[in-house]
């Protein structure tokens, strides 16, 4: 765990995506286990579309097995930027999207008032 400037990396991918016969979001996360990386989370959307425009839901009269799926991973900037290639891989047809963050710890590396 470390505090400062860090990156982060949204993959955005359909549930129903896969990767041999597995979930890519599944095959995604357990491969940035077994190389290291400081974090990841899945989240599973309610509501979304993509490039292709499909509207995918979730709603009590259809549940939808593709919803919006975004794996978000916060990391260091340069391990960040060399798992790219190899995720492309893995999801052939996520978005990636990039953003710089600043890693917060409350009372770690914080000065106490006096």
């Amino acid at each position: 765990m470390f505090t400062g400037k860090a990156r982060r990396l949204d993959i955005f991918m359909g549930e129903s995506d896969s990767c041999h016969h597995k979930a890519s979001y599944m095959a995604i996360v357990e491969w940035l286990r077994a190389n290291g990386i400081a974090g990841a989370t899945v989240t599973r959307g309610v509501a979304g579309y993509g490039a292709s425009s499909h509207l995918h839901t979730a709603s009590i009269l259809r549940l939808s097995m593709d919803l919006p799926i975004v794996v978000t991973v916060i990391d260091r900037p340069e391990r960040i930027d060399a798992i790219i290639a190899p995720l492309a891989e893995i999801a052939p047809n996520a978005m990636m999207t990039i953003h710089e963050i600043e890693i917060v710890r409350p009372g770690v590396g914080q000065k106490k008032e006096s």
